[in-house]
């Protein structure tokens, strides 16, 4: 996978992150800076513009590799599978009914604490975004070097799980973007 960028600085920090990641397969992605991004009204560091295979970032240079790796895996998601991401889902829905606090990220949290009962159990459009936004959320904190982070809230028992997951599930083979 190739990344197209103008931004010799952006670039580099994509190249420096891309080294701490699994290997990707897939068409050119192409990166670039935009202010002034919003995802549903609220101001959001990055988006991730699957069909055009594009990433929009508007974040400081520190938080460039934990958003890189979050809005890459956006496409990882978008092409794992049903399987896989049912998968997730029974481990995310295993750590609501011991009553796990905390996420990986901003974007799964705040879907995490709008979520009923009733999103859960119809697999609603709610829980899979949040669904989604703690698949990348969790890739972030695996890939992106940042140990420590104030969104890092999640109990060390339940990253240790969803490592084991990835580990299980997307280890030791290109991933597909």
């Amino acid at each position: 996978m190739k990344i197209l960028c103008v931004s010799a600085p952006l670039r580099q920090r994509a190249d420096r992150a891309l080294t701490r990641m699994p290997r990707f397969a897939g068409d050119p992605i192409r990166i670039e800076t935009a202010r002034g991004l919003r995802d549903c009204g609220r101001p959001v560091h990055a988006g991730a513009f699957l069909r055009e295979r594009r990433i929009a970032f508007d974040c400081a240079a520190r938080e460039f590799p934990r958003i890189f790796v979050h809005e890459l895996f956006h496409f990882v998601w978008l092409r794992a599978g049903n399987a896989r991401r049912r998968s997730f889902e029974r481990l995310l829905e295993g750590e609501r009914r011991a009553g796990a606090r905390g996420e990986l990220g901003w974007s799964a949290e705040w879907r995490k604490r709008e979520l009923a009962d009733t999103d859960v159990r119809a697999r609603g459009r709610r829980w899979r975004e949040y669904c989604c936004e703690s698949f990348c959320d969790t890739a972030a904190w695996l890939y992106s070097g940042t140990a420590r982070h104030e969104e890092f809230t999640l109990a060390a028992v339940w990253r240790r799980r969803r490592a084991r997951w990835f580990e299980r599930n997307l280890g030791g083979r290109a991933l597909p973007v």
